[in-house]
């Protein structure tokens, strides 16, 4: 059968290819449900933590990824950075329930090409992947606000938070979402496959590159820049009085 032209082949070859990652079951596939109703798409896989995400990308190569910004392990963002590295032409929608200013600059300066609040998925979520079939990006009208307001500011520089953000490595933004998750040295090791003296340099070096002091403020640092979320967390700010 080598070399022999089968039609099911020829629209296997043609369908829009779509990978969606969300770690609760009934979203994912509620997701996949709705992406599924569009005549020539094709759900190609199905990720419940952004490790197994990244992973199923670089093996299935879809054309689109519907990506939860909030995952265990490996969080939306960190998984957009590795499957653009691996891949520039693929294309990511991210999820979120959250659109404040600094989650928008996050998901712009992790390279994804669309926004989406949870709560619009429902009525949104086939406008937003058809704009990325077409090379578009997609943003809700509020998103698409704020960035034109940051061009018309000129408003390239980043916030105090992602610039030390962005002193830290891939591999040292992993161990901080390990750690924030309340994972000891030895279990970081272990899901890195790294040693445990490995694994306790990268978390010195952390605390040392952000100025902080104990685990607590590590877990205030990973929540107020969208590495974990908590919900109903709001961060205090600790110049008001």
């Amino acid at each position: 059968m080598d070399g022999i032209f089968t039609l099911e082949g020829f629209k296997n070859r043609m369908a829009f290819r779509i990978l969606v990652a969300d770690d609760h079951e009934v979203v994912r596939r509620g997701l996949c449900s709705i992406l599924q109703t569009q005549t020539g798409w094709e759900v190609c896989g199905e990720a419940s933590d952004g490790r197994i995400a990244v992973e199923m990308a670089q093996k299935l190569r879809p054309d689109v990824v519907v990506l939860d910004i909030s995952m265990p392990g490996l969080n939306g963002l960190e998984a957009t950075r590795q499957m653009l590295k691996a891949e520039p032409r693929m294309r990511v929608l991210i999820l979120t329930q959250y659109d404040t200013d600094e989650v928008v600059r996050e998901v712009l300066h992790a390279g994804a090409r669309g926004f989406l609040l949870k709560t619009d998925a429902g009525r949104e979520l086939i406008v937003a992947v058809e704009a990325l079939r077409n090379n578009k990006s997609y943003f809700t009208s509020r998103v698409a606000a704020m960035v034109l307001e940051g061009f018309l500011r000129g408003d390239s520089t980043p916030g105090e938070s992602l610039l030390k953000r962005e002193r830290l490595t891939p591999r040292e933004r992993e161990v901080v979402q390990l750690l924030a998750e309340g994972k000891s040295t030895k279990e970081v090791a272990v899901a890195l496959d790294l040693s445990v003296k490995t694994a306790e340099t990268h978390r010195s070096n952390i605390m040392q590159k952000l100025d902080l002091h104990s685990v607590s403020e590590l877990v205030m640092y990973a929540v107020r820049n969208n590495i974990v979320q908590i919900p109903n967390f709001q961060a205090v700010d600790p110049t008001a009085q």
